[in-house]
């Protein structure tokens, strides 16, 4: 996986993030200092569920390695597909919802970062049965640091009142993984 491939996959799976951010923001009136502390949390989960999932993925790949790039792909292609599902319906982030006031600020950024990041733990185990483990971890931090360069933008956006475009975002970031699994597809059924 190269640095631009890279770079799609990680703003492919922020785009939660950026909606969240944003949402919070906008509806807390959120001061940056707890802004900086919920793009953190965020983007280390967005660091940790890739991380976990390509462990996962790399003990796995022995067992499945004469399917491994069937894997990857169908993982890549149903969260693929499930996001431009999500972005033509216009359904709302269900984490956003459920922020709630009497719990602890950290509690609550955790849930919302395990709530944005579940699709990363998929992605990673295609990661995991697909690269080396040294490629899976510069891959994993440049996840987490775009994700939460993308979370401080949305909470910039949030404060400012710029309303983010959720659903094509989202059908550009299902788009961006299908295209992702098929590239893997092909270059092990023609390499």
């Amino acid at each position: 996986m190269n640095f631009f491939e890279a770079l799609l996959l990680a703003l492919a799976l922020c785009v939660d993030t950026l909606v969240v951010s944003a949402t919070t923001a906008f509806r807390s009136k959120m001061a940056y200092n707890r802004g900086l502390l919920m793009a953190l949390i965020l983007g280390f989960c967005q660091f940790a569920f890739p991380l976990v999932g390509a462990l996962i993925g790399d003990v796995a790949r022995s067992f499945i390695e004469a399917i491994d790039h069937w894997v990857a792909f169908g993982l890549l292609a149903f969260i693929g597909g499930k996001m431009i599902v999500d972005g033509i319906r216009g359904e709302k982030e269900e984490a956003e919802r459920r922020v709630n006031g009497r719990r602890s600020l950290i509690y609550t950024y955790f849930l919302l970062g395990v709530a944005t990041s579940i699709d990363g733990l998929a992605v990673g185990i295609g990661l995991g049965l697909d690269n080396p483990m040294k490629t899976v971890l510069w891959v994993v931090v440049l996840i987490g640091a775009v994700t939460f360069l993308v979370s401080m933008l949305g909470i910039y956006l949030g404060k400012r009142n710029i309303p983010v475009p959720q659903r094509m975002a989202n059908i550009l970031a299902g788009v961006v993984l299908i295209g992702l699994g098929v590239k893997i597809l092909l270059e092990h059924l023609l390499g």
